[in-house]
């Protein structure tokens, strides 16, 4: 795909892969939407130049925020990018909470599809489109630590690869980006091993001009070979976690 020129909304623009994104989009010469929830985030993106739409995705109003304030704009590109974890480890003190669970399945799965279906029209009458949904290495083999966000992941996984499958006759192209762990404020309390948010960025954007299906970033290009070769020990050897 030719970036320059085209229209990116990119969810969850104001911080972590998303932040670093929206600013690589930009040298491109793409125009760029993006959102965010946090108020002091949004300002200082705002502040950095870049159009931010305030909406909290993890609820259906706030979806509905997001799509009103987008109507009737040009999108060639959307990034589902925003995304949660959520503690629910029944090995840890404590009772999980339902209520956070309920915002974290909705803010990972139900608002991509909210939003893909509501602009599925706009993209279609582009010339050329992309759907871009970040899902999580932890999509292809879960961490027994993580068992909601890996849910939700392998199941925006699942939808995408049917949703690609569905659209191969339009112009709208799909592509699912898998990350590894990457250097940002959730994964702050990990000490090692993480990706420069950058080098991530840089490597989805690679993967937006080359027209791929899927951007298999960082350790996950590893993850898939061994998982090519025997899934159920990949399984294994992650759910130690």
């Amino acid at each position: 795909m030719q970036l320059s020129g085209k229209t990116a909304l990119v969810t969850g623009g104001t911080d972590g892969i998303g932040a670093e994104l929206i600013r690589q989009l930009r040298a491109k010469g793409v125009t760029v939407i993006a959102q965010g929830r946090n108020a002091e985030r949004v300002a200082a993106t705002r502040s950095a130049g870049f159009e931010v739409i305030a909406a909290d995705l993890s609820t259906p109003d706030g979806v509905k925020t997001l799509i009103d304030a987008v109507a009737g704009r040009q999108i060639d590109i959307l990034v589902n990018n925003a995304g949660a974890g959520v503690d629910h480890d029944f090995r840890a003190a404590g009772h999980p909470d339902l209520a956070a669970v309920d915002s974290t399945v909705f803010l990972n799965l139900n608002a991509p599809i909210h939003l893909i279906t509501e602009l599925m029209s706009t993209l279609k009458a582009r010339p050329e489109a992309l759907i871009a949904n970040v899902t999580s290495g932890l999509a292809i083999a879960p961490m027994a630590g993580s068992p909601v966000y890996c849910a939700t992941k392998a199941a925006l996984r699942s939808y995408t690869m049917a949703l690609r499958a569905q659209l191969k006759e339009t112009p709208v192209r799909v592509l699912e980006v898998l990350p590894p762990v990457v250097d940002t404020r959730m994964t702050a309390s990990l000490s090692s091993g993480k990706l420069p948010v950058a080098e991530c960025a840089r490597q989805i954007m690679n993967a937006m001009e080359r027209g791929t299906d899927e951007a298999n970033v960082g350790q996950v290009k590893m993850l898939r070979v061994l998982e090519s070769i025997s899934p159920a020990l990949v399984r294994r050897f992650m759910l130690r976690f």
